[in-house]
């Protein structure tokens, strides 16, 4: 009989845990190499006023120690480790949009979206040129830590 009313208890609050994830990119997100298919950072986004940034908060490859040569102005020469790459993304009806994301093998900055489709735990990002060309990257939900 407690069990029951455990379970009634419980099943609201699981479902506002998995709304409210999905009502931010808030969190720690794996990058993957689209190439290799190789896990590359770990990317923490987080909320700034009502805006949302990223730093890169772990590098996952054997180059932990690499800086920035491509990156122009004053990110040049600067550790790749703790950049902040995701600029002032905002929530933008289902989506986020409005933001940036820095490239730091090609120092090139391109507008920022983000979307979750049917899983909270995968959050996919897209990159647009100014010449209408993107690149879309599937984020996983790092859980723990």
């Amino acid at each position: 009989m407690v069990s029951r009313y455990f379970l009634l208890l419980l099943t609201p609050l699981l479902f506002t845990c998995v709304s409210a994830q999905t009502t931010s990119p808030e969190g720690r997100w794996a990058t993957t190499d689209d190439e290799t298919g190789e896990k590359q950072s770990i990317i923490e986004i987080y909320k700034v006023g009502d805006k949302y940034d990223g730093k890169i908060a772990e590098i996952l490859t054997d180059k932990k120690d690499a800086i920035c040569t491509e990156c122009s102005g004053k990110l040049k020469g600067k550790p790749i480790l703790g950049l902040v790459i995701v600029k002032d993304l905002v929530k933008d009806g289902d989506y986020w949009d409005g933001g940036t994301i820095l490239d730091p093998r090609k120092g090139a900055e391109y507008k920022l979206s983000a979307w979750y489709e049917s899983d909270p735990n995968v959050l996919y990002i897209r990159g647009k040129h100014w010449t209408g060309l993107y690149r879309t990257q599937t984020w996983q939900r790092v859980v723990g830590k």
